[in-house]
């Protein structure tokens, strides 16, 4: 990483800040959760929670300070549905949320684990507590999706990273009314080569739309021979269009290094699928699971990404 700029996000003194074991009933892990901030300022985390089959649903847990005190609904909040949905078969995963002024509802998008392998469903709540379901949207093998916050032109837009082949890019469809999808560009393509992100990469939370563009973090998947690396980049994309790509970073900016993002169910992991802006319209507490075992916080700065972006743009291939 270029030493001339700080290290971009700051991890919490209290991490890891949830694990199985503040669980209110039985799982073997908790990880990858999608983000809400609620009106009244609080914190909602929608975890992926694995059981103890292998099976993930999703739980809610909330914070008035978004780090600590955690209420954490008594039971599964929002279950597969195998019976009304199939595509839910094998479980839910890595939600990621985003506040839809349009529509006065938060829209979920999720990874359901299908018998051919994972697609991508969405869901719609205003509360938390009632769902209704869209089913599948995007056929397997398809997963890390996430809705844009409003319209573009007509039309609403999702990133998603289907696979086809040996490399796996990030993708942006458009749809009239969030069920029927189409007009697909290819938005990222994971680099060839040596490079951390080479061969596979698919987005991590939802966009950050700032006024230069939409602010992305994603995650690049290194294979070494003593397994994969989980790490992130940062790109940046035209408010516009958003399969235009303005700028993107040579280096990774957060990868694993400490204990539990290096060591749990599946190591050397650290996977954001959410953040919280805070007032300042700049801090951002960016909540990722570390190691498929535990929830993590760390802070940044919306601003310092952007001047690491213009500093560390590279080639964009």
């Amino acid at each position: 990483m270029n030493h001339l700029h700080p290290e971009l996000f700051r991890r919490h003194k209290l991490n890891p800040i949830l694990t199985a074991a503040d669980w209110p009933y039985p799982i073997n892990s908790v990880f990858n959760a999608g983000v809400a901030l609620m009106p009244d300022g609080t914190t909602l985390l929608l975890c992926r929670c694995e059981d103890r089959r292998g099976h993930s649903h999703l739980c809610v847990a909330r914070s008035a300070n978004g780090i600590d005190d955690w209420q954490i609904d008594p039971q599964p909040t929002m279950p597969a549905d195998p019976e009304h949905h199939p595509e839910e078969l094998w479980g839910i995963e890595d939600p990621r949320i985003t506040f839809v002024p349009e529509l006065g509802k938060y829209v979920i998008v999720y990874t359901a684990y299908t018998r051919d392998g994972p697609g991508v469903a969405l869901a719609l709540t205003e509360d938390f507590h009632q769902f209704e379901r869209y089913g599948l949207i995007m056929p397997p093998e398809d997963k890390d999706a996430a809705l844009l916050p409003h319209r573009i032109g007509e039309y609403w837009a999702m990133i998603h990273r289907p696979v086809g082949g040996p490399r796996a890019h990030m993708w942006i469809s458009y749809s009239p009314d969030l069920r029927h999808w189409g007009s697909h560009k290819l938005m990222l393509e994971a680099r060839r080569g040596a490079w951390w992100d080479a061969n596979k990469i698919g987005l991590s939370p939802p966009p950050i739309e700032t006024p230069e563009g939409w602010l992305v973090i994603y995650h690049g998947v290194r294979v070494t021979a003593a397994g994969a690396i989980y790490r992130l980049g940062l790109a940046l994309f035209d408010l516009n269009t958003p399969e235009r790509l303005i700028m993107r970073g040579e280096d990774w900016v957060f990868g694993p290094e400490e204990p539990y993002e290096m060591h749990g169910d599946v190591g050397n992991v650290v996977f954001p699928c959410g953040y919280t802006i805070l007032p300042d319209n700049d801090t951002i507490h960016l909540y990722y699971g570390g190691a498929d075992s535990c929830i993590a916080l760390a802070t940044g700065s919306i601003n310092n990404m952007m001047e690491w972006l213009h500093a560390n743009n590279g080639q964009t291939q």
